[in-house]
């Protein structure tokens, strides 16, 4: 009976897992993927314009081959409906291997390899998600909106992703953005599922 509840329990697992894990696949760079990762020219400037012209912002995230952070944010984030339909809803994604040579032009024009581009966005370690500014922020000069440094489970995840598409970073920091949603939803009787 023990072995039957087991195998079943197994099942249901793999269920669940199986479509997140048919989505994602592994590219030559060794990097996953998810097939609603935006293909661009790299150009990040347009990017930006592209993006807002579809009422979208800019995430770009950085990984590397063999990161288990990566393919965490991948297999448990990503898999998560709610998570990979609002981001699909309201961003364009950038994946850029923290290696890699690939031509990339940031904001001031200057074009240069990808891992040229993360040291010079100090990007220390995968994976770690930089939301780009509006075309209207970046005309003013910002260069970065928000920066989600390392994995993060998909509440905080998720959360991080609304906390730029309202704008919120101009007002508050994500501590306070993430405090303020907890109190919400303690108000509202809910229990955020962090873990």
């Amino acid at each position: 009976m023990q072995r039957r509840l087991t195998t079943a329990l197994v099942v249901c697992v793999l269920a669940l897992w199986a479509p997140a894990a048919k989505a994602m696949t592994l590219g030559d760079d060794g990097l996953h993927k998810q097939p609603w990762f935006a293909e661009t020219f790299l150009i990040l400037g347009e990017d930006i314009e592209e993006a807002a012209a579809d009422g979208k912002r800019v995430a770009v995230i950085f990984e590397q081959k063999g990161c288990p952070y990566c393919r965490e944010m991948h297999t448990v984030n990503f898999a998560e409906p709610e998570v990979a339909e609002y981001i699909k809803a309201n961003f364009m994604v950038v994946q850029l291997n923290m290696w890699g040579a690939r031509e990339v032009t940031d904001l001031d024009g200057k074009a240069m390899e990808e891992r040229e581009l993360a040291r010079r966005w100090r990007v220390n370690f995968t994976p770690t998600v930089v939301f780009l500014p509006t075309p209207e922020e970046m005309k003013a000069g910002m260069t970065e909106a928000a920066r989600l440094p390392g994995y993060f489970k998909p509440f905080h995840f998720l959360r991080m992703f609304e906390y730029v598409k309202a704008g919120a970073y101009a007002d508050q920091p994500f501590q306070r953005y993430l405090q303020d949603k907890f109190e919400e939803m303690d108000k509202a009787g809910e229990k955020p599922k962090v873990w």
